[in-house]
């Protein structure tokens, strides 16, 4: 699968973040765009290798189902996007909140008046039971099998962090001949990529239930793949991509903030927000600073001293939200249906200061439609090394008109 002369793989990395990860569709459908009036045909997918975790495992899988019609399946997928609302996701009715969230939190507070609660403890802040059927509508496996049985896509990877076995595991699914990797803590599994996979990797920690995956021939549970992920951009590399776009779900150089600014003690929600900043962030920035080591490391060595490493160049190209999605989860979280947003301000996630918590939930096409904006308009801000990245001609307006909602392609559909 050549791209224009370049016999390089392409491999695309989407990593988690909930609903932030409209984000990345934003991105994709730009950089879709670009390709097409560059003179790609819309067919043609872009990526032999996609690997996602949590939601961004989501996406993956989705454009992974549509390899061999990229162009309509990427149209699919912005649809989805620009008209999801919360209750496609998890259960915001009053009913299903407060057999969730509500008596998740009483017990965190009264659990231990609360004895009849014991034999069936909750076991998460929300019921994701909806995502199941927003899943099965989404993706088509038996396309995502053809695709890679007909050379349309080389790989695909998903991410979960075992409960149960303290570990991370990638899961990928290839008609190539690729050996699992073993790491410390972290190794990989082939796998025929299902629903129940993405349904482990985009589980939230605390927010969404685990997920029970047979893996090695036990049962185990899981959660999210962003969880002990040291090393997000790595599956990409084993499975044989020379060439790497990641797409991230959230900034990955915070400006400073004034701590006189929010000087009182943080809500719960705030705190929350932190930690999933933790999870979701830290790891996808601290390999892509490992990775510009090791290529700065290999272009200073001679012929002979590379052959005698099994390292070797990875050209890379990121783009990452330019503004603070948590702000702008701040500005729509009054579009959360009426019992969500009143669990929510029980922990201070309706506040300014604890929006962060709310973005990764905000599941309503108010939020991810302005996300989906901003991943278009950061695309355009990369035009020149996006297009360098595939090897296509220098951007033209025709591009720009594209991205900006002037879509031959997509009028002709």
């Amino acid at each position: 699968m050549g791209r224009m002369g370049d016999a390089k793989k392409i491999g695309l990395v989407l990593t988690g973040g909930g609903a932030r990860a409209a984000y990345q569709v934003g991105v994709l459908h730009a950089i879709t765009g670009m390709l097409l009036e560059a003179g790609w045909q819309p067919e043609r997918n872009p990526y032999d290798i996609i690997c996602g975790t949590s939601a961004g495992a989501i996406n993956a899988t989705a454009l992974a189902c549509h390899a061999d019609d990229f162009g309509k399946g990427m149209q699919r997928i912005v649809g989805a996007w620009e008209h999801i609302t919360a209750e496609q996701v998890y259960r915001a009715d009053s009913l299903g909140v407060l057999r969730s969230g509500a008596r998740w939190l009483s017990l965190l507070s009264f659990g231990w008046l609360l004895r009849s609660w014991k034999a069936n403890p909750p076991v998460s802040l929300l019921d994701n039971t909806p995502l199941v059927s927003l899943l099965n509508r989404m993706l088509n496996l038996p396309r995502l099998d053809a695709a890679l049985a007909d050379g349309k896509l080389h790989a695909l990877a998903s991410t979960a962090s075992s409960y149960t076995a303290g570990r991370h595991i990638t899961f990928y699914q290839t008609e190539a001949d690729i050996k699992p990797w073993v790491r410390t803590q972290r190794f990989a599994v082939p796998a025929q990529i299902g629903v129940d996979h993405l349904l482990a990797s985009s589980a939230i920690p605390l927010i969404f239930p685990a997920t029970p995956l047979f893996c090695e021939g036990r049962r185990e549970y899981f959660g999210d793949g962003s969880m002990r992920q040291v090393a997000p951009i790595s599956p990409a590399i084993h499975l044989g991509a020379d060439k790497i776009l990641v797409i991230g779900a959230g900034r990955l150089l915070e400006p400073a903030v004034d701590p006189a600014i929010h000087a009182q003690y943080p809500s719960l929600a705030q705190i929350a927000g932190h930690a999933m900043s933790s999870i979701f962030l830290d790891s996808i920035s601290a390999d892509i600073e490992r990775l510009n080591r090791v290529n700065q490391t290999l272009s200073v060595l001679t012929p002979e001293q590379r052959a005698l490493t099994t390292l070797r160049p990875v050209e890379m190209l990121t783009i990452a939200p330019s503004e603070r999605l948590d702000t702008i989860a701040s500005q729509h979280v009054g579009s959360l249906p009426r019992p969500v947003r009143m669990l929510l301000s029980a922990i201070g996630a309706t506040e300014i200061r604890g929006a962060a918590l709310a973005s990764y939930l905000l599941f309503e096409r108010s939020y991810t439609t302005e996300l989906m904006a901003l991943g278009r308009k950061d695309a355009l801000a990369h035009k020149n090394e996006i297009l360098a990245f595939f090897d296509c001609p220098p951007e033209n307006e025709a591009a720009m008109r594209w991205v900006e909602g002037e879509n031959p392609a997509a009028k002709g559909a």
